[in-house]
């Protein structure tokens, strides 16, 4: 199928040179002269690139307005910005407002069809990564046939009857969003939004404009969380990250069912059901003043307490065969197969719970699907007891025992972190997610420790 592409310039040679050189690549081109027109076309269908000029013909409203505008409707829609007299200022500007690139007049028919090969394949990525994201999380059940999880699933199914705020609690990558979505899926509110907020990897000063949204100047409207989730259902993962002034604003929504938006006057209404996780103990955070006792009954109205996969190996068997069915499907390559009686399955520890059983299936499920049951066998060893380190641990271990305390526990605290990091590609959140730390603390000890970055 044709990509569309939409050309906004009030220029009219300019337009008509830009659309003629993508009708020659086969693009299917729309095009509009002036702010009004785009106006109707953006409304009228959105389409799969926009290459939009900064100055029209209104004198307070531009490209830059434009670009706000599809970015509301479709944040995946890629937009060039062109321009022939804009600042660096503007520039920078449109990139910060989601722009995918800023192109200066005049410029050559090679670049700008650079620019739109890149913008399209960069945002078919984007849309095949969601796609895949969604299958994921609406696809996959909450697997397992030990006690605590099938008292979970009852739990689970009386809930999605009820109105209820409800706590999951349990440590990370234990499926705490798997058994947000089933509860919603099978509730009364299924059809309306599902919105996820993680308070663990947003920055401190914004926890108020993502939660209530924004008011700005010009009139436009950044919604928050809260308002997208209207009459559906609003995730708040790791909770215990929201600061302490903000837990009392989000106490008084739980209460009113209303708030302001940031810089706004005008109460905004809403009905929604929260669902809060957390992999840390908010009863013990309460007892150190580090969470509003009031807040924490408000949100623990009905508490599920979703545990390690250590402590269930015997569903491990179920989720393998589960994952490899679910993962060969998505990923169009055959079950693996795997070795159910592998000892390392069941000794280790599994520190990542279900999500690193699961994805040390999709690995061996993309890489190793046409391997014998032997040699996939190796891959679980080496992966889970890699036995070519363990000689390492012991000479790091030894030297610890021959060190003061302080410096035995930043050589430990420095080969921890630095492992984690190459483990989660150098991304801090993911890393400060997974080790359960906050992402500014975790910037600090890196700093102190010295660790610059990860390869």
């Amino acid at each position: 199928m044709f990509k569309e592409i939409l050309v906004i310039d009030d220029n009219p040679d300019i337009r008509f040179l830009i659309c003629n050189i993508l009708e020659e690549q086969n693009f299917k081109v729309r095009s509009a002269a002036n702010y009004n027109q785009a106006v109707l076309e953006i409304n009228n269908r959105l389409p799969d690139l926009a290459i939009i000029d900064i100055k029209l013909d209104k004198p307070d409203k531009d490209g830059i307005d434009l670009l706000k505008m599809i970015n509301k409707r479709n944040k995946l829609t890629p937009v060039i910005m062109i321009s022939g007299h804009a600042t660096v200022q503007i520039a920078v500007e449109a990139i910060r407002l989601g722009a995918y690139e800023f192109i200066e007049k005049p410029f050559s028919k090679e670049k700008i069809l650079n620019y739109v090969n890149r913008a399209l394949e960069s945002a078919s990525l984007k849309k095949e990564k969601d796609i895949i994201e969604n299958k994921l999380f609406h696809s996959f059940e909450l697997i397992g046939k030990s006690p605590t999880i099938t008292k979970i699933k009852k739990i689970i199914d009386k809930l999605s009857t009820s109105e209820s705020r409800i706590l999951i609690s349990g440590p990370t990558g234990s499926g705490k969003e798997l058994v947000a979505r089933k509860i919603h899926k099978n509730s009364t509110r299924s059809k309306e939004p599902f919105v996820i907020i993680n308070a663990a990897l947003l920055k401190e000063k914004t926890y108020e404009k993502e939660l209530f949204g924004e008011e700005f100047e010009d009139g436009n409207i950044s919604f928050g969380a809260l308002e997208r989730a209207n009459k559906g259902t609003l995730l708040i993962d790791e909770v215990s990250e929201i600061p302490y002034e903000t837990q009392a604003n989000v106490l008084r929504v739980l209460i009113d069912q209303k708030f302001k938006r940031s810089n706004g006057s005008k109460d905004i209404n809403v009905n929604i059901r929260l669902i809060s996780s957390t992999s840390k103990n908010l009863s013990d955070l309460v007892k150190e003043n580090k969470f509003r006792e009031d807040l924490y009954h408000r949100l623990n109205v009905m508490p599920i307490d979703l545990p390690s996969l250590s402590s269930r190996t015997e569903d491990v068997p179920l989720l393998i065969d589960y994952f490899k069915t679910k993962l060969s499907e998505i990923n169009g390559v055959q079950k693996p197969d795997i070795d159910m009686k592998n000892d390392s399955l069941y000794t280790y520890s599994w520190p990542g719970n279900v999500r690193e059983l699961r994805n040390l299936v999709e690995r061996i499920t993309i890489l190793s699907s046409n391997e014998s049951k032997e040699k996939i066998n190796q891959v679980i060893d080496d992966i889970l007891n890699p036995s070519s380190k363990i000689q390492d641990n012991m000479n790091i271990l030894e030297q610890s025992f021959q060190s003061p305390l302080k410096e035995a526990r930043e050589h430990f605290e420095k080969e921890y972190l630095t492992n984690q990091l190459k483990k989660h590609h150098g991304n801090i959140s993911k890393t400060a997610d997974f080790i359960g730390m906050e992402r500014s603390a975790l910037h600090r000890k890196l700093k102190s420790l010295g660790i610059k970055g990860i390869n």
